[in-house]
């Protein structure tokens, strides 16, 4: 599957965050390049890229290699929360129902 999610940091800052956060979900990195980490594990293998787009966005995208609705999946949608808490962290998330 392919995510993607545009964020206010800087590319720096969410990979330093992707270092931190992947490792504790049991994801160990294979691979660190300047603008992507690649991370592998028991729930499977993940490549994450930045790269600075129109003005002050950043866009990431992930890469797994999982088929439809993993857990590694939901976890890269976690992460993708926990960079958007870091930008807004007085934006609370509520149910649309």
């Amino acid at each position: 599957m392919r995510h993607f999610y545009r964020s206010q940091l800087a590319p720096h800052d969410v990979l330093a965050r992707a270092d931190v956060f992947f490792p504790q979900i049991g994801l160990a990195p294979l691979a660190t390049a300047a603008r992507a980490r690649t991370f592998s594990g028991q729930l499977g293998v993940m490549k994450l890229s930045v790269k600075a787009e129109g003005g002050h966005y950043t866009f990431v995208e992930v890469q797994t290699d999982q088929m439809g609705e993993s857990r590694l999946d939901r976890n890269v949608k976690r992460f993708f929360v926990t960079l958007h808490r870091t930008e807004e962290p007085r934006h609370t998330l509520e149910a649309a129902y």
